[in-house]
Parts: C-alpha cells; sequence; structure tokens
C-alpha cells in the first residue's frame, strides 16, 4: 500500500530527481551500513512500503515485526510512462505454476528510483467468501513479484539480502478474535499500514493494550527505542468513541507548518494526528476533520502535485476515488464529534470514476498505478494520468 510520503518519501515518488533525493539524503549508504545479511525471517508480507535510498519496508502482521530490506534496486529509471498489464493475476499464475483462482495479491509498492513494482503475494484467493474480506485476512503472502518499468515479471530473492528488524512491542495477541468477521484473529492487523517520513517509520495497527488502535514510531535507521500510541477517534458513521478500529490507510503531511498524519479508517472517517502529541505510552484523541461515507474500506492514500499544489488521492474498496485539498483539511478548524446522518460532513472530497481499484501507489510525476478489478473478473495494472484527477 504503498509509499513514501513527507520530505523524504512522497516528494521523492512523485518528483523523481536526482539532485532532491541527493539533498535529502546526504547520506544515503549509512542508512543500511548497519543492515545484517541473510535471510529474514518473514512470516506475512502484509505491507509494503519504499523508503530512503530504495529501502522495501515490509510489515509482518504474524511475525509482529517490521524489516528494512536492500533489494540493491537504486538503478535509476525515467520511463515516462508505466507499464499497461492484462489479466496480471493470470500472469502471475503462468509465473508461479498455480491457476489464476489461487493468485492473491496483498499489496503494491512502487521504487521510486528504479520504477520497479513490486507486490506481495500469496495463493490464497479460493479462500475469498465475503466481500468485507481482505486479502491478509485469507493467506500469508510470502512471495515477493517484481515488474519492471518494462512490463516484465519475475520473483524477488529474498535469499542473502541486506536486511534490519524491528520487533513491535506488545502486538496484538493471536488468540483475540475479530468482533464480526468470526473465527478470524486479529493478529491480522497488527500492521495496517505504513509510512517513512522524517527519519521515522510510522505503523498504523493493533496492539495488545486496552485501547488497541496504535501508532508505532520506529528511528531509522532501526534502534531499540519504539514508541508506541494508542488512538481514539469519534465515528460520525457510527456516532461512537472508538478505541479498537485500527487505521487502514494513513499520510504524513505538515498542516500548519506541523507535520501530522492524515488517516482514514473502514467506513471512512479522515482524522488527523499531530506527530508531536504522538507520545510512548501514552493515548491521543484525534480530530475527525470528515465523514467520506459508510459500508467502505479505505485502501490507499497517496500525494500528488498538480502544478504548484499538493492533491491527496484516496483509493477505495465501495466509493469513487476521493481527492482531497490539503488546504481544506488545514482551514477546517472544526471537529466531528456527534452522529452524521447521510454518513458526509467536514472536508468536502471530489469524487473521480474508479471502481474496483484494490491497489494505487505514485509512478512518478505524471502517473499513478492501480490494480484494478474489472466487470469481466480479471485484473489489470493500469496507470492513470495525473491530468485525470
Amino acid at each position: 500500500m504503498k509509499r513514501l510520503t513527507f520530505l523524504s518519501a512522497v516528494i521523492i515518488a512523485v518528483v523523481l530527481a536526482g539532485a532532491f533525493v541527493q539533498s535529502t539524503f546526504t547520506n544515503p549508504s549509512g542508512l543500511t551500513s548497519g543492515f545484517m545479511p541473510g535471510t529474514p525471517d518473514i512470516q506475512s508480507m502484509s505491507v509494503l512500503t519504499f523508503g530512503p535510498d530504495g529501502v522495501l519496508f515490509i510489515g509482518d502482521s504474524k511475525g509482529g515485526a517490521v524489516f528494512a530490506i536492500d533489494l540493491n534496486d537504486q538503478a535509476r529509471s525515467n520511463n515516462a510512462e508505466p507499464p499497461k498489464i492484462s489479466d496480471i493475476e493470470g500472469e502471475i499464475a503462468s509465473l508461479l505454476g498455480t491457476t489464476v483462482n489461487q493468485v492473491l495479491i496483498h499489496d503494491m509498492a512502487v521504487n521510486p528510483i528504479s520504477q520497479n513494482i513490486y507486490l506481495a503475494v500469496s495463493r490464497g484467493r479460493s479462500q475469498w467468501n465475503s466481500k468485507w474480506q481482505l486479502p491478509n485476512d485469507l493467506d500469508d503472502a510470502r512471495i515477493l513479484l517484481r515488474i519492471t518499468p518494462e512490463g516484465d515479471i519475475d520473483e524477488a530473492s529474498l535469499q542473502s539480502v541486506k536486511y534490519a528488524k524491528a520487533s513491535l512491542p506488545n502486538p496484538v495477541d493471536e488468540s483475540k478474535e475479530h468482533r464480526w468477521k468470526k473465527g478470524l484473529s486479529l493478529r491480522v492487523d497488527t500492521i495496517t499500514d505504513i509510512a517513512y517520513s522524517d527519519g521515522k517509520v510510522f505503523v498504523a495497527g493493533l496492539s495488545n493494550e486496552e485501547f488497541a488502535s496504535t501508532m508505532w514510531q520506529i528511528p531509522f535507521p532501526f534502534k531499540d527505542h519504539i514508541s508506541a500510541t494508542t488512538i481514539e477517534i469519534f465515528h460520525g458513521a457510527h456516532g461512537k468513541y472508538e478505541t479498537h478500529a485500527p487505521i487502514r490507510t494513513f499520510l504524513p503531511y505538515d498542516f500548519d507548518n506541523q507535520l501530522h498524519l492524515l488517516a482514514a479508517y473502514l467506513c471512512t472517517p479522515l482524522v488527523t494526528l499531530p506527530v508531536a502529541d504522538l507520545k510512548n505510552g501514552q493515548h491521543l484523541k484525534g480530530r475527525t476533520v470528515a465523514e467520506f461515507g459508510s459500508g467502505n474500506y479505505p485502501l490507499d492514500m497517496i500525494l500528488y502535485k498538480k502544478g504548484e499544489d499538493d492533491f491527496i488521492l484516496i483509493a477505495n474498496s465501495n466509493l469513487p476515488f476521493m481527492i482531497v485539498d490539503p488546504k481544506d483539511v488545514e482551514s477546517y478548524d472544526g471537529s466531528i464529534t456527534e452522529e452524521v446522518e447521510g454518513y458526509l460532513a467536514g472536508v468536502k472530497y471530489e469524487p473521480r470514476a474508479g471502481t474496483g481499484i484494490q491497489q494505487l501507489d505514485n509512478f512518478n510525476s505524471e502517473y499513478v498505478l492501480a490494480l484494478r478489478r474489472l466487470p469481466g473478473g480479471t485484473m489489470d495494472l493500469e496507470p492513470f494520468s495525473i491530468q485525470r484527477f
């Protein structure tokens, strides 16, 4: 899901300018100098996100850890257009020697340096039987695939790579069952999204605390001290405060000259969290700035530029693309604290057609890239011009 964000992250994915990379990361090689050689013991590739110097962060919900992987994938590509692959699940099935109805793509992330596209994949799709099931509910992704800017697909080996590992303190216990997905362990939501910003890896998910929704902060390069803050929000569509629903997707962004996390939850409340208020061992109430509709998973949130202006694009399971102007978030000084009739309130969004989106990420300053389920049932890797947004 995902993306590099804020000064040292999303902008790199959008701009792809070598001089900018050098000025943002003054000593890129130092970030991986402490990595160990070997094969990381990843149990589930739940979330993929790129960080500085082409480092791939892999969130492992089952293992309760985040891995930083040096893929040795720093050769710069300046492809103008991303690849388009029809029936990508069929292509993957042929590569893996399985049938298309087994192929399940859990996450997608684009390396902003090489423009190689990485997919976390399993063979668990045949277990799908509910519209509310997410890929990580069905199986553990243990296959990492790479797609070149020209559209060639191969397996990205994690044997004998350089990597670092950060184990999350107090992840949600495997014995805890999901409240309404019967028989499902909450462990699948230990890590729901990851973003890198300003020398830190932010990790959203569930801990074993009484208030389970948690945001971890991990210094990068990884150090021993990992901060954990439990999160509470008011959900206008449900008319109550919630502490157990995890953030589904989020984006670091600077509002009023202060770094915030802009976060979206199931049924699509939009919340701001000041990073300065994310204190270790403390509890934080987020500010609900919008309600965007019920019955929907927000799947991915990315930042893009159009002219000189920033815009935020949200992909959804059951709603169209949503375009949010950060200036509208910044100027909204209210907070939703009462039940919302009609499920829409607060900051406005601009809709764009885009049904069937499964994954979304920046490709370059001209295109975003999506995995899209078509009406006929097949899935395509499909580019969208920034100009359509």
